[in-house]
């Protein structure tokens, strides 16, 4: 096995060493608790690897994933690069709490600007990678140019080297990360992994984890294959040091504790993320036919309950998580499914299923596989293909545009082949991998009516007709169309434990999920904070408030104990607020403004079926509410600029223009 001339160069090597010995972390005599105090630097043109040992006070500010991640977007990348050039940098981030032993803080970020939508790109993952990284000594990664043949990263207690993956590329995720794990000699390495699709420049390519724990939006595994980077393998014997080591095991048997005490958190238990499938159904917003309608006639057959009483095999966690809301399957036959792939997700039960038209629950686990084993985001996948559907049934393609194929609603086989093509860029499949936006601008004859699409992101399976507070994270969100860029209206409808578990933040109010006045504008203000320092400190939402045991104050408490910083709520949320605002900067910088802040045409129209249609979203109501929203963040109303002042305020006056 070659090894590329790609070691840590100078004496870092050993310095790294000295912080798995347990000496000073961060260049000086104080300790830094919680974080290692290193960024590892990859320059992959050159085969060289440095580390930057960022002050406390960088810690302090940013914190770690999204904001940590933006930092060195926002410092070393100059503005318009081409995505899927060498100059465009990519960032593994986790962040100063991740991988303490507290359920709920395994997350970390990859970002880079997005081939898909040339915007801020990023995309979060659980499992076990990121602590992982952490144990192996270092809190990042930045990655810069590209190598001149495949390689692959190899972390281990300190060290790293660049080794060559010429006989990795082309392969399954499922044998690249069996053949690292037989090279490396240890089955307990962590391996993010672009697949074929990221190698194949597939716009919306993602990079995933234990082969299931997936970084899945804005196309992060193209710019890994753009680079040459099939997969980071990391090992890690290390143990992190905490300022309070008693306060951390209390806080992590205390959130344990809780969690039967959340009916949310009950739930993800019990059914994962499937369980949202019915619920939206009942409620009429259930996304089926490229956002037709709201309801679908096969929504229980692709169920969370019908998973559980069918193909179900185990569930599984991420580090350190009680919750276990992963879903394993099982399936034999034509539908094979295998469990190291785990098992569909909500967002794919509805992109594959309902979206598609298609009922057949088995079909979908083994679409999931598929995307997978290739490294596709499955919400843009099945975007993609509910688009086209829509346009053969319009008259706009035939089937001698489609190679053949009867792409219509309900078509398994078709659905399942254009997975395929889309993941190798074959025939019809090459125009789909561009993405709904570039695919409809190509097909022209009024295509682009039917792509589901913002600022070039496909939609998720959400339809923000039924929960409004989702037309701005849908619109404002700076990645394009994003689900988790706040709670959803529905955990605030009532004086439920959810809107309890927000009061500490300022949000103590019932609101009508179809109301977008200035209540519910505050109220996402308020929840958009929480989301995004939830994304920098690498915190999962399905473990913390509102959902689950996690709790505001229980979280601050265990920041402090980790780090030893004496912190606050106050100083989170500010996090929060400058996250969100590094990210609108970047794409100001790259070019975006108030018209990038749009919705699709089709979700100001009535739905077929499901919400009623005098309830549907105003034009009017739609501009005032993000002209507020503009205003509460201390932007320029008119394009949605951050202003000075804010930008000083936030200790972002660097990034004032």
């Amino acid at each position: 096995m070659a090894v590329f001339a790609g070691k840590i160069t100078g004496n870092a090597s050993r310095i790294c060493k000295d912080v798995i010995n347990g000496k000073s972390n961060n260049g000086g005599d104080a300790m830094a608790y919680g974080y290692n105090g290193r960024i590892l630097k990859v320059n992959l043109t050159e085969g060289k690897i440095d580390e930057e040992r960022p002050d406390e006070r960088i810690y302090r500010l940013y914190m770690g994933g999204s904001a940590f991640s933006l930092y060195y977007l926002l410092k070393e990348m100059p503005a318009g690069v081409d995505p899927l050039g060498p100059e465009n940098r990519l960032v593994f981030m986790s962040s100063v709490i991740s991988g303490a032993p507290i359920a709920g803080l395994t997350r970390y970020t990859v970002a880079a600007r997005s081939p898909l939508t040339g915007a801020f790109g990023e995309a979060e993952a659980g499992g076990f990678w990121g602590p992982e990284l952490k144990m192996a000594g270092f809190d990042g990664i930045v990655f810069e140019g590209r190598s001149p043949k495949p390689v692959y990263l190899w972390i281990h207690d300190g060290e790293a080297e660049l080794r060559d993956a010429s006989h990795l590329w082309g392969k399954d995720t499922g044998e690249v990360q069996d053949r690292i794990r037989e090279e490396l000699g240890d089955q307990r390495v962590r391996v993010a992994q672009c697949g074929p699709a990221g190698e194949k420049l597939v716009r919306y390519a993602c990079i995933l984890n234990e082969l299931k724990h997936a970084n899945g939006r804005t196309g992060m595994g193209a710019v890994m294959g753009a680079k040459n980077l099939r997969a980071v393998a990391v090992r890690g014997t290390k143990k992190l040091a905490f300022a309070d080591p008693e306060k951390v095991r209390q806080i992590a048997k205390k959130v344990v504790e809780l969690i039967p005490q959340f009916p949310m958190a009950r739930n993800f238990k019990k059914f994962g993320t499937p369980v949202f499938v019915m619920p939206l159904q009942e409620s009429g917003i259930l996304p089926t036919r490229n956002f037709r309608a709201g309801r679908f006639e096969g929504a229980r057959a692709i169920s969370g309950e019908t998973m559980t009483e069918t193909i179900l095999e185990a569930t599984k966690g991420c580090y350190s998580c009680a919750i276990h809301c992963k879903r394993v399957v099982k399936v034999e036959g034509k539908y094979a499914a295998r469990p190291e792939y785990g098992g569909p997700e909500y967002e794919t039960l509805a992109s594959l299923g309902s979206f598609c038209g298609i009922d057949n629950l088995e079909a979908i686990a083994h679409g999931n596989e598929m995307c997978n084993r290739w490294g596709l985001d499955t919400i843009s996948t099945g975007v993609c293909i509910a688009f086209a559907m829509e346009c053969m049934e319009k008259g706009i393609l035939s089937r001698d545009d489609t190679d053949g194929m009867d792409l219509r609603f309900g078509n398994v086989d078709a659905m399942l082949e254009m997975i395929r093509k889309i993941a190798f860029r074959e025939g019809f499949g090459d125009l789909l991998a561009q993405g709904v936006r570039e695919a409809a601008r190509k097909i022209g004859r009024g295509a682009e009516a039917y792509a589901m699409h913002i600022k070039g992101q496909e939609l998720p399976m959400h339809d923000p007709r039924g929960k409004k507070g989702l037309v701005l994270s849908y619109a404002a969100s700076p990645t394009g169309a994003d689900h988790i860029e706040a709670p959803h209206d529905t955990a605030f409808l009532s004086e439920t434990p959810m809107l309890y578990e927000c009061n500490p933040a300022g949000v103590v109010e019932p609101i009508d999920a179809l109301d977008l006045s200035p209540k519910k504008i505050r109220h996402f203000v308020h929840t958009q904070q929480i989301w995004n320092f939830f994304n920098s400190l690498g915190i999962c939402n399905f473990a913390a408030a509102p959902y689950s045991a996690l709790t505001l104050p229980l979280l601050t408490d265990a920041v402090r104990a980790i780090t030893g910083w004496n912190t606050s709520l106050y100083e989170l949320m500010e996090l929060g607020e400058r996250t969100i605002t590094m990210a609108r900067m970047f794409n100001v910088r790259e070019g975006l403004s108030r018209k990038d802040d749009y919705l699709p045409d089709r979700l100001f129209e009535p739905l077929e079926e499901g919400t009623p249609a005098e309830k549907r979203i105003t034009r009017e109501e739609f501009d005032k509410g993000l002209r507020l929203y503009y205003e509460a963040l201390g932007w320029d109303p008119e394009n949605g600029v951050p202003t000075p002042g804010r930008l000083s305020y936030l200790g972002l006056d660097w990034l004032i223009l």
